[in-house]
């Protein structure tokens, strides 16, 4: 008992003095976890509070933070656009690119991992040659996407909107890009081209509108591989500033990427088209507006394809709505020419051709309700089912253009509605299920980032006043006798002459032409029809 009554005392001042333990360390750890998140919270508003400011108040540190690897700012090779950057807030006025500049300064959100590296020892060196009217909003997002994926060099053959002085200082400031413009000198180039005097493209002169467009775009694809291979490129293409190269199945999504995996001894790579199925007819941006395309023929399993071709097409003449034979990427070589606007070939031999099986050239086609009357104001054809063949080479083409030439606006907009948007539900789903129709979400992500970011509003606020077209016109005639030049004025003079007359004046060249390899270019054509093929 004497012992009990010893450590009893004993035992409640250690019970006590382990209560008082307890409470401190909960209080301890009350007080360490309400303090770390305010730390954490404090520290991060510091940090985001200085990264915002030095970006804001520096351009050239802003540039150089995610400038590509190995560039430097003095010499302007940062990434293209970037370079003299206005971090204004006020939106350039302009009459065909009020939706580019959305926002004031260039955060490049998605940028951090992407390598643009275009420096002298990257391989292979892709340019892109097409033929153009459209304006800046159209322009600079088709533009700086195939930029993404790799390309470095574009020649514009500019006219209409494109040429404008406007639009054109702004599309010259822009490294890697050379315009050509239609002057009095290169339609007298164009007019004595070796073309002329070959068969190959023969079946395509002295017609109007779009067999006219046709010629003019091979003779302006001549003329780019004598400049693509002056300047280097492993690679051209030819594409229309409504079309989007989609790189799927490439190690990663780059054009560049894709052609770089191409064996050494092919020489041309296909692209089949997809062509978009709009879902409104009020679209106004296709490239940020329009996810679901129509796959190829040639993507499909046969039995899906003619399985469904009726559903597919929606009583409209074709599967497509325009040409579905695709685009083309061909090796710069020696003795190569332009196939027409969809291939090409060699003078010497026949290419050694492969078609890509997951990759793709997305075509917007009629995706905004005003290419009715857009198409319909470039052609002066008769609107009868006659006429329309002579200007016209696909069946809905014909058709838009007797529409947009005879009806109504509401009636133009019930036959838009009815024929090229996609507004039953059940339908789209049926095909979606059938992966013959197919959503692509990577251009549209690609496009706005490149919005957000700044660059299109930067390269309209830092263009320059003054023009430089003389003196690319000088460099252009001094190194090839025999370019081409984007000439509709010329086309059309032609035509107005005798054929005697024309024949003389081809003779100026005095090439001899070549017997071989001469098959006919290959035109936009229809994708397999039910009748043919069932």
């Amino acid at each position: 008992m004497p012992s009990h009554h010893l450590h009893a005392p004993l035992r409640s001042s250690t019970a006590t003095s382990t209560t008082i333990s307890t409470q401190s360390f909960t209080s301890r750890l009350i007080l360490l976890l309400t303090l770390l998140p305010l730390s954490l919270a404090a520290l991060a508003f510091i940090l985001q509070w200085k990264g915002n400011s030095g970006f804001m108040m520096d351009p050239t540190t802003a540039n150089s933070r995610w400038a590509p690897q190995g560039s430097h700012i003095k010499n302007h090779e940062i990434f293209p656009g970037m370079e003299l950057s206005v971090l204004s807030p006020k939106a350039h006025k302009s009459s065909d690119c009020s939706s580019l500049g959305r926002s004031g300064a260039p955060s490049f959100p998605y940028f951090r991992d992407w390598k643009f590296d275009f420096q002298a020892n990257l391989r292979p060196k892709i340019c892109i040659t097409t033929s153009t009217s459209a304006g800046l909003d159209q322009i600079l997002p088709w533009m700086f996407y195939h930029k993404v994926m790799g390309v470095t060099t574009f020649f514009l053959f500019v006219e209409g909107k494109a040429a404008s002085p406007n639009t054109s200082k702004v599309l010259e400031s822009i490294p890697g890009v050379k315009l050509i413009y239609r002057t009095t000198e290169l339609e007298e180039q164009q007019a004595k081209s070796r073309i002329w005097n070959e068969t190959w493209l023969s079946s395509f002169f002295y017609k109007p509108c779009n067999y006219e467009l046709f010629v003019k775009q091979s003779l302006n694809m001549e003329m780019a591989i004598v400049m693509a291979r002056d300047a280097g490129m492993d690679w051209i293409l030819h594409l229309d500033t409504d079309e989007l190269i989609h790189p799927a199945g490439a190690r990663e999504y780059s054009l560049r990427q894709l052609l770089l995996d191409v064996p050494g001894n092919v020489d041309m790579v296909v692209f089949p088209n997809y062509e978009s199925s709009i879902e409104r007819d009020d679209i106004e941006d296709p490239f940020g507006e329009v996810s679901m395309f129509k796959k190829n023929y040639d993507h499909l399993p046969r039995d899906t394809y003619f399985g469904m071709y009726k559903e597919s097409t929606r009583g409209n003449p074709n599967y497509f709505l325009t040409y579905g034979n695709g685009k083309s990427a061909a090796r710069v070589q020696d003795h190569l020419r332009p196939n027409g606007a969809h291939r090409w070939h060699n003078y010497m031999k026949t290419p050694n051709e492969v078609k890509l099986e997951e990759a793709a050239v997305l075509h917007y086609t009629y995706s905004k309700f005003s290419d009715l009357t857009s198409r319909r104001d470039r052609c002066g054809c008769k609107p009868t089912k006659e006429d329309v063949k002579r200007c016209f080479m696909l069946d809905f083409d014909r058709s838009a253009f007797i529409i947009a030439s005879t009806a109504t606006e509401e009636e133009m907009r019930n036959w838009y509605r009815e024929h090229v948007v996609w507004g039953d539900k059940d339908l789209k789903l049926k095909l979606l299920r059938k992966s013959i129709l197919t959503r692509i979400y990577s251009p549209m992500a690609i496009i706005q980032g490149l919005r957000e970011s700044g660059v299109f509003s930067s390269i309209i606020q830092s263009a320059p006043t003054t023009l430089s077209r003389d003196k690319f016109l000088a460099s252009v005639d001094s190194s090839n006798s025999t370019r081409t030049v984007s000439s509709e004025s010329m086309q059309s003079r032609n035509t107005n002459k005798s054929r005697g007359n024309q024949a003389t004046a081809r003779k100026v060249l005095g090439l001899e032409t070549t017997a071989l390899f001469h098959e006919a270019a290959v035109p936009p054509l229809s994708p397999p029809g039910f009748l043919v093929e069932a």
